[in-house]
């Protein structure tokens, strides 16, 4: 009796160490753009924020949040930081790609951003992009179960059909690159494209679609862009989450929060709870 318990307790410990999850999102918070109203940040930002408090992902990333949305973010998320830069110079000016994370919970190695371009490390655009587009990536290790993984977060032009497509081959390459120990790695964003897209093809040929993955356990809409426009069925898929084939996806959602039939942005998070420690 006595073995029986104990061997019990030994298989739940087991399946504990295994069983840690992380959950991260991606979310296109649509820039600061006052010709929004009524959708504009001031009225919007505040649903935004306790959305994300309430989900309280360990890892998030943002497309096209501006510095003013960032520091607003950061002042209403107790527990997190961010990181990034802005695509126009690199500095606080122009759309950011950043990454937030809970400090409690997740520590940072290492971190950096390079343009989507065939001169990634300084600021330009490149093929028939009609903007300057990013990548901003973390290293990161969970406090609790030590595993390490990258987060690459990204904004495809809208634009470019060759900027979009050359763009998931650079990213494709630099998570090489950067990644030699061959850590679990997460790539999230805007990419502007649908699932049929050559773009899209061409990064699950390498890594998985969290929300394809997922199956019966994904939830929410068919798509994640909804243009403010409440009347309507959402079924545009353009922001995802991929994940190395190594990950465990555990569930997966398009988050169609609303309040006063007003969306928070006019995209949908894009939500992942993954298991990087399940052999």
């Amino acid at each position: 009796m006595k073995k029986s318990i104990l061997f019990l307790f030994l298989c739940a410990t087991i399946y504990v160490s295994h069983g840690q999850t992380i959950d991260v999102i991606s979310y296109n918070i649509r820039y600061d753009n006052p010709n929004d109203n009524p959708n504009h940040w001031e009225n919007r930002k505040d649903f935004l924020i306790s959305q994300l408090n309430f989900y309280a992902p360990d890892v998030f990333g943002v497309q096209e949040g501006l510095i003013n949305q960032l520091k607003d973010m950061d002042s209403g998320l107790k527990d997190y930081t961010y990181f990034g830069i802005g695509r126009d110079h690199g500095d606080d000016r122009g759309e950011f790609t950043a990454i937030f994370y809970n400090q409690k919970n997740i520590e940072l190695l290492k971190e950096g951003t390079f343009w989507l371009s065939t001169t990634p490390e300084v600021p330009s655009k490149d093929w028939d992009a009609a903007l300057p587009r990013i990548c901003t990536y973390g290293f990161f290790k969970d406090k609790e179960s030590g595993a390490k993984f990258f987060v690459f977060n990204t904004h495809f032009d809208h634009v470019g059909v060759q900027a979009r497509e050359e763009s998931a081959k650079l990213i494709l390459q630099k998570i090489k690159e950067l990644n030699l120990e061959n850590h679990p790695t997460v790539l999230m964003g805007d990419f502007n494209l649908e699932s049929n897209s050559e773009g899209i093809q061409l990064i699950v040929q390498e890594m998985k679609d969290t929300h394809v993955e997922a199956g019966t356990n994904a939830f929410g809409p068919k798509g994640t862009f909804n243009g403010f426009d409440f009347t309507k069925p959402v079924d545009k898929r353009i922001d995802y989450i991929f994940v190395s084939k190594g990950i465990r996806v555990v569930k997966s959602a398009i988050l169609s929060d609303s309040k006063d039939l007003r969306y928070p942005s006019d995209h949908l998070p894009v939500f992942a709870r993954l298991d990087f420690t399940s052999k």
